[in-house]
């Protein structure tokens, strides 16, 4: 007998949704600050927001496994934070401090970490799809 549509669907457990909230509450809650400090100038350059695309993070990482590498454009800051890199190191990237992910060289629009698999960020518009192909 065929499976009905409602049989098909996955089935997940509730602590994969509040797995999947939590992640992106925080991402939320760290570009909202993000945005605020740098209404009030204290981050230089650009600086692109997540704003209302955590969903994409938390299910992309949720669907990849350890050591898999991830690649995005300059709306990077979520990513990062979902990946696991603790949000403090991505503000002092933005805050070009030493104590960034990328030892404050890269500011909001290239964050970079190889230990959680994130080969960055990038400025350019597309120029993320041939370096992850």
């Amino acid at each position: 007998m065929a499976k009905t549509l409602t049989e098909k669907k996955a089935k997940f457990t509730k602590e994969q949704y509040m797995k999947w909230y939590e992640s992106m509450l925080l991402m939320r809650r760290f570009e909202e600050k993000t945005g605020q400090v740098y209404v009030q100038q204290k981050i230089k350059g650009f600086c692109h927001l997540y704003i209302g695309q955590e969903a994409i993070v938390a299910g992309t990482v949720s669907a990849t496994k350890k050591g898999d590498k991830h690649i995005t454009a300059y709306r990077d800051h979520a990513h990062a934070i979902g990946l696991g890199l603790h949000p403090k190191y991505v503000m002092a990237e933005m805050y070009a401090k030493i104590t960034g992910c990328s030892k404050g060289k890269g500011g909001s629009m290239h964050i970079f970490s190889k230990e959680h698999g994130f080969v960055g960020g990038h400025g350019i518009v597309g120029g993320q799809v041939p370096l992850g192909a």
